[in-house]
């Protein structure tokens, strides 16, 4: 079984980008700017942000980080995207899902603009997607991507189990593993709440990507021998021994799943970091101006 260490991969990948940047500084190029939206004080939404704000950093963008209470109103929160729109300096913005109950995502979603939509929530983004344009793909499918890339694992002709339909990570990733490209070329099968037969399905996937936001969902006899799973699960459950008050759980049961898998990612440290630097890379594509002028 090995460990596929998606912190030592990001870290590799934001060196990758602060060179390149660099070298656009260098030649007289624009430092790519990305800008982040966040309404109210979710402890999740916070602690990715900061993250966000931290990678900008490393990668040697510039970040603005634009905060709202609660309370804000939908009209004003578009007002601030259509700013954004129309702001030269700005190459890519992200809104932080979710939002308070008063406020329409999808309509803040669509009223971005889809050439600096580095989060690949815009319906032109994720229609690109599904017929194979370039476009800027969701955060967290482009880095699992990443991961099966780097640790060269043979999707095509593989059967993918993705348990999980949410439009961030399920139904992208499933259109993502079966598109004409490597990691692609997979037979791939979707499982969710309502469907009849999930852990068969499970026991004859070569590749399972695990998605439902369930804790410990996964158990080992869902699992056959030499297996790849990846593990997008990230649940606060409550732990007294540590000084958070709780730990990060994945869905999948670690300890029995692992021994019989030939690859696994661990959480935290495995799908997370990737989902960050994803965003980079994409904000770096946006400041290249190399998808859409």
């Amino acid at each position: 079984m090995e460990l596929i260490d998606g912190k030592a991969i990001s870290q590799q990948i934001k060196q990758e980008i602060a060179e390149e940047v660099a070298e656009i500084v260098a030649n007289g190029g624009k430092r790519p700017h990305l800008a982040a939206i966040l309404v109210g004080h979710d402890g999740g939404s916070e602690t990715y942000v900061a993250n966000k704000v931290k990678a900008c950093e490393v990668c040697g963008f510039k970040s603005t980080l634009i905060r709202y209470e609660d309370d804000v109103t939908e009209e004003e929160l578009l007002s601030k995207v259509q700013q954004l729109n129309e702001d030269p300096d700005i190459d890519g913005f992200i809104v932080q899902l979710p939002l308070p109950k008063h406020i329409s995502e999808q309509k803040i979603i669509e009223t971005i603009d889809y050439k600096k939509d580095v989060d690949g929530f815009h319906p032109i983004n994720v229609g690109r997607m599904a017929i194979g344009l370039p476009c800027y793909i969701s955060a967290t499918p482009n880095g699992i991507l990443e991961l099966l890339k780097r640790y060269h694992i043979e999707t095509q002709g593989k059967k993918c189990v993705i348990l999980g339909r949410s439009n961030i990570v399920g139904k992208p990733m499933a259109m993502l593993m079966m598109q004409k490209a490597c990691p692609g070329d997979a037979t791939v099968t979707v499982c969710h709440s309502r469907s009849k037969n999930l852990v068969k399905e499970c026991q004859e996937a070569d590749i399972i990507i695990a998605a439902m936001g369930q804790p410990n969902f996964v158990k080992a006899d869902m699992v056959k021998d030499g297996a790849v799973i990846i593990d997008v699960g990230t649940t606060r459950v409550p732990d007294a021994s540590k000084k958070s008050g709780f730990k990060l759980t994945g869905d999948v049961k670690f300890d029995e799943v692992a021994p019989k898998c030939s690859y696994i990612t661990p959480v935290p440290g495995g799908v997370g970091p990737m989902t960050i630097v994803s965003l980079m890379k994409n904000t770096l594509l946006a400041g290249k101006k190399a998808i859409y002028r």
